[in-house]
Parts: C-alpha cells; structure tokens; sequence
C-alpha cells in the first residue's frame, strides 16, 4: 500500500484536497477524507466550491451512499479504498486502505517525521514525499 505524504508549503488544503478527490473519483474509487471536527466545515465547503465546472459528490450523513464521506473516524462506512488525512495527524487506521493520503503544513511536520521514520522499512507499505516546486508543481522528494 502507498503512503502519500504531501507537504503543504505553497498551496493550503483547499486547493490541493479536491483536485486529488476529483482524481481519485474519475478513477472509481471511493474516498474517505478524515479530520477533526472543527476542520470538517471548511472542507466540506471548499469542495462545494472550489470549481465552477464540477462538483464532488460528498457528505457527512448516509455514509454509504457518499463517493466522498467527510468523518472525523478513520473507518471506510462508504467502502473508500483511498483515505484522506486532512488535518495534519497521522492515524494508523489509514494502513487498512489501498492508498492514503497524509497532509501536513509546517506546523506538522514534527509528526509527519515521526509518521515516515515508522512506515519507512515497513513490509506492504511505500511512503512517497511529495512538495511543490518554485513554479507550484508537485514532485516526489528523496
């Protein structure tokens, strides 16, 4: 299983978050996207409104009729097989998907450390760095 660790320096959450659901969608998966509480309504929000041209099917009630379902517990209730940490902590539970995505901003990075020192080495489980050049794009880091 692959580890997503995406370092936040240059674009916040909410420009980053629904264009990797909008991937991961097209691809036909379902997504799970975890947070504490407090940060929930601000995602919710953004991804009714990030774009003009899209909508991202998303909900915090009726867990398994939601293509994306925002909960604060890092349990698949839509059937997700991909898990977005979206607030900076790092849950164990994200191993029981095929594919997390862990997100953290400077202030988060101490615990995004401790997160890679224990998964580096790990049988199953591939962490990948990602960070935003100077012109913005992502690019996979050592």
């Amino acid at each position: 299983m692959v580890v997503n660790f995406y370092h936040l320096t240059q674009a916040p959450l909410e420009r980053i978050l629904p264009s990797i659901c909008e991937r991961l969608l097209a691809d036909g998966a379902r997504i799970l996207v975890v947070a504490e509480e407090e940060h929930l309504a601000r995602i919710d929000e953004q991804l009714w409104t990030y774009s003009k041209d899209s909508f991202l099917p998303h909900g915090r009630t009726r867990p398994e009729s939601q293509p994306i379902l925002l909960s604060t517990e890092p349990t698949a209730a839509n059937g997700a097989t991909a898990v977005a940490l979206a607030d900076g902590l790092w849950r164990e539970e994200a191993l029981d998907f095929e594919r997390a995505y862990y997100f953290f901003d400077s202030d988060g990075l101490d615990g995004a450390r401790v997160a890679w020192r224990g998964l580096r080495g790990r049988e199953g489980v591939e962490p990948r760095y990602w960070k935003q050049d100077e012109n913005g794009k992502w690019v996979q880091g050592p």
